[in-house]
């Protein structure tokens, strides 16, 4: 087969609203040739297939459907010279080189100044949770539900049950409602929401569905199509309260029982990886361990808002130019960041000191919901910086903006969220 050659200042993987976000910051920042390399047919990622509102709030400061939102930096990305190369899947990394295929060309190289990884995250399915019972037609993951349903116009069932409250689960919940289906139960493992509260108001009180919490299905019923669902409570150690079964009678289970960003390519070529996020572990340019290679999104970690997944990415997107135009420091102190009392992971998870910029922003998740929360930044034990918020949610992204002129080299940054009466 036919070898083609191509080259690129920057190689954006993934054309969803990280990718699109990535290359347009890229080409903004004066290189030349930038390029999304999009394995769909289409660019714009799981956002194609999001018709509901509620995008672009932070962003643009107004309300916008998932494919408007895309649209939007697929304009810009177009706008700023951008190439899209779709139907084309990345098959390695190599030293500054990718090797793809497409059904056009075949087998194509593609030499590189800097690569930012944005391949977004897949859904976690039944093999992963291994629910008991028969292997019916009727069990789909909530993503899958909603590309069916909302891109190729189909009903995939009458009565449903949904197994897991993050916010793909609970926005279908309210899109097979409004498509005439008898949504049953959203049912939920945790004694709390794992999605945004914005989305259980919205799409669950808001129609009336119910939703129960510290509760999962024992076993799925069904011969050749889902019949029902046997549902038990929890106790407060995850043990099945004995005589607590409900038998629920349905056609149609959706899991939306989380996110795994997709890190086959990243863990391939030898970048370091967190535990916690299943992600690359970068600073605070986005770069990884491997130099020239940056990431951004739910790549890196599994976002809340979209508005943040471009925020981040085009910080990415701008470094990894940076770094083809060799602006960007190299070979100077830093410091990790860590999770410390309450908080479950720290991203970036190390920072840079190189004098070029102050303020450097982290993100991190709380391990518990809770009401007036102190959140702090914690160095050597002087607290560096403090915000207090109303309430926090694992479900829910939150942020502390550090000065890099107050850090030293060596000790451990730590970031702690503690409850406090008020």
């Amino acid at each position: 087969m036919m070898q083609n050659k191509l080259s690129y200042d920057v190689a954006v993987i993934g054309g969803g609203p990280a990718g699109l976000a990535a290359a347009a910051a890229a080409s903004k920042a004066d290189v030349k040739r930038v390029a999304v390399i999009e394995r769909d047919a289409r660019i714009g990622g799981i956002l194609l297939q999001c018709i509901h509102p509620g995008f672009g709030l932070n962003y643009f400061h107004e309300e916008l459907t998932g494919p408007e939102y895309a649209e939007r930096f697929r304009a810009l990305a177009i706008e700023q010279k951008v190439d899209f190369l779709t139907d084309t899947t990345v098959l390695s990394i190599g030293e500054k080189q990718l090797t793809v295929i497409n059904p056009r060309q075949g087998i194509s190289t593609i030499e590189v100044g800097a690569i930012v990884l944005a391949m977004g995250c897949r859904e976690r399915t039944r093999g992963a949770i291994r629910i008991p019972g028969t292997r019916p037609a009727g069990i789909y993951t909530a993503g899958a539900a909603q590309r069916l349903v909302n891109r190729q116009n189909l009903m995939i069932g009458h009565k449903v049950v949904i197994l897991g409250s993050g916010d793909i689960g609970m926005i279908m919940a309210r899109r097979m409602t409004l498509q005439g289906t008898e949504v049953k139960a959203v049912i939920e493992l945790l004694p709390y929401l794992t999605g945004l509260l914005r989305n259980k108001i919205q799409c669950l009180d808001d129609f009336g569905i119910p939703l129960m919490l510290s509760h999962t299905i024992s076993e799925i019923i069904g011969k050749d199509r889902v019949e029902a669902v046997r549902v038990v409570k929890l106790d407060n150690q995850r043990q099945i309260i004995p005589g607590s079964e409900q038998h629920i009678e349905c056609d149609t289970l959706l899991l939306s029982v989380g996110l795994i960003p997709e890190n086959e390519l990243s863990r391939s070529c030898g970048i370091e990886m967190d535990e916690v996020t299943n992600g690359p572990v970068v600073n605070q340019y986005m770069q990884t361990s491997v130099p020239f290679i940056f990431a951004c999104g739910n790549v890196v970690h599994v976002n809340d808002l979209v508005d943040n997944v471009s925020r981040e990415s085009e910080t990415a997107g701008c470094n990894a130019a940076r770094y083809t135009l060799g602006t960007l420091p190299v070979n100077s102190k830093t410091v990790r960041c860590q999770s410390g009392t309450g908080i479950r992971y720290v991203v970036p998870q190390q920072l840079v000191l190189d004098g070029s910029e102050d303020e450097i922003t982290l993100n991190f998740r709380v391990t518990a919901p809770g009401g007036t929360t102190k959140l702090s930044a914690v160095q050597s034990a002087d607290e560096l910086t403090t915000r207090k918020v109303r309430r926090v949610s694992p479900g829910e992204m939150e942020h502390l903006t550090v000065k890099a002129s107050t850090l030293s080299g060596g000790a451990p940054l730590q970031i702690n969220s503690a409850e406090v009466m008020e």
